[in-house]
């Protein structure tokens, strides 16, 4: 019983820490435009690789 008093303090201070990253992360954008990245990788232009010249 003892031990209730310290983790749930503990408990509420982690999840007050989670909400305030979550809201931080909502204002600084990380959550804007999600499919962009998955997409990227689909219709992205073909990369054209060039050989050396330093070949033997």
């Amino acid at each position: 019983m003892a031990s209730l008093y310290l983790l749930i303090p503990i408990a509420i201070l982690l999840v007050c820490v989670a909400v305030a990253i979550f809201i931080w992360a909502v204002k600084s954008g990380q959550f804007e435009d999600l499919d962009r990245q998955g997409s990227q990788i689909l219709f992205d232009e073909d990369i054209q690789i060039k050989k050396d010249d330093h070949e033997q």
